[in-house]
């Protein structure tokens, strides 16, 4: 943290003296009020090691709408229930873009994505392919079989290893990774026995940890060719390693396609690979890469971690943990809806960790290309706002996105 602070230092004394014109006053006019800066750097200085907390004090003092400059970006931070739902619920249209880290143009055709693109009729179209294909109902339930397969396959490992440490967080991973990979491939990633289960792990946490850590770069988009922190550098490998796996199988399934013309899988892959052979569908062989890339990390990593933070706070709560056993020790439970009435200490355990990962921080939006006036803000290219299009990557809750849909 202090060799960040003084290189933060440097650079401001460089650019102090070569580009005299960051000196001059924003033209951006009608912001809310906020804490003020030094040059160049704006108020990184201010986050210190819990930026969460110190954006929550600053808001004591500046109110529920208050304007901070984080480098280069003008950002503005909302922190109370009406001003959020005013973002979120009245204006979620125009806030629906989103800022899109430097670490994930790394991948190959990040246009590809669906958590990163903008809320355009090409993003549109692919959550409604996701949704009718992938996430409806007869979906679900025809791979009902494969869910209890999977659990039966960690139970199993688990009393394998009886009387020794195992590692929550990664047979959950694993499991949920088996499940998706299932319902998009028809074919296991990881082994029986989770060995294979930590390297695909590791690999969507570089992905992850990397999105998400404070980047030089995603405040001073100027200094991005840099890579002055070796971000893009790091997650590199791990991008190359997933999208080497996912060339295999489609290679596998295009040479089964040819072979056989007639016989189908049936699953998520089968319908990518129909759209790329539509004219005019927008997909082809290299950006159906970045979605599946998407819906691995959203469905596995949430669940995974939920389940080892769960796991971590019953262990704190030795009670509850005794109730949740005696619970499923008198009947087993189910997957099914409704069907776990007997078991309320279950059932609260169950709702917690949803709520868990239901949670999604609030981002930056996307800087506009275009001066655009909304309500009493002006904006201009260097503006930006939270994200505030809290949405599961399919499951979009918005108004908006059921009337497009």
């Amino acid at each position: 943290m202090e060799a960040i602070h003084v290189f933060l230092f440097c650079i401001t004394l460089i650019l102090f003296f070569i580009r005299p014109k960051f000196l001059r006053k924003s033209q951006t006019k009608n912001l809310p009020p906020g804490p003020n800066g030094l040059p160049i750097i704006g108020n990184l200085h201010q986050l210190g090691p819990r930026p969460h907390e110190t954006l929550a004090t600053m808001a004591k003092e500046f109110g529920p709408l208050m304007t901070v400059k984080f480098g280069s970006i003008t950002t503005i931070v909302a922190s109370s229930a009406e001003t959020a739902k005013e973002i979120l619920h009245t204006h979620d249209q125009t806030f629906s873009n989103r800022p899109v880290p430097d670490s994930i143009t790394t991948q190959p055709h990040p246009e590809g994505t669906l958590a990163w693109i903008p809320g355009d009729q090409i993003w549109r179209n692919r959550r409604r392919i996701c949704s009718t294909q992938m996430f409806t109902p007869q979906r679900l339930d025809y791979l009902q079989h494969f869910r209890h397969k999977k659990v039966h396959q960690l139970i199993a490992h688990m009393n394998k290893h009886k009387g020794t440490p195992v590692d929550i967080g990664s047979l959950a991973f694993a499991t949920t990774l088996n499940l998706i990979s299932n319902t998009i491939f028809s074919l296991d990633t990881v082994d029986p026995d989770f060995e294979t289960a930590q390297e695909f792990k590791e690999l969507v946490w570089r992905i992850m940890m990397d999105a998400g850590k404070p980047n030089i770069s995603d405040n001073f988009p100027n200094l991005r060719w840099f890579d002055l922190q070796g971000v893009r550098r790091h997650v590199k490998g791990s991008y190359v390693r997933m999208y080497d796996i996912f060339d295999d199988i489609i290679a596998k399934r295009l040479k089964h396609r040819e072979t056989d013309k007639t016989t189908r899988h049936g699953d998520f892959l089968d319908v990518l690979l129909d759209q790329v052979q539509e004219d005019g569908s927008g997909f082809s062989i290299e950006t159906i890469k970045p979605l599946i890339m998407d819906l691995f990390i959203a469905g596995s990593d949430t669940s995974g971690s939920t389940t080892e933070w769960a796991m971590a706070e019953l262990l704190r709560k030795p009670e509850t943990l005794q109730k949740a056993r005696d619970e499923v020790l008198q009947g087993p439970c189910t997957a099914e809806k409704n069907k776990n009435k007997n078991h309320p200490a279950v059932q609260s355990i169950e709702r917690q960790r949803r709520s868990v990962a239901a949670r999604r921080p609030l981002h930056r939006v996307l800087s506009r290309r275009r001066r655009r006036r909304h309500g009493a803000l002006d904006t201009d290219e260097n503006f930006s706002s939270p994200l505030l299009r809290l949405y599961r990557l399919v499951d979009c809750r918005a108004p908006s996105c059921k009337r497009e849909s």
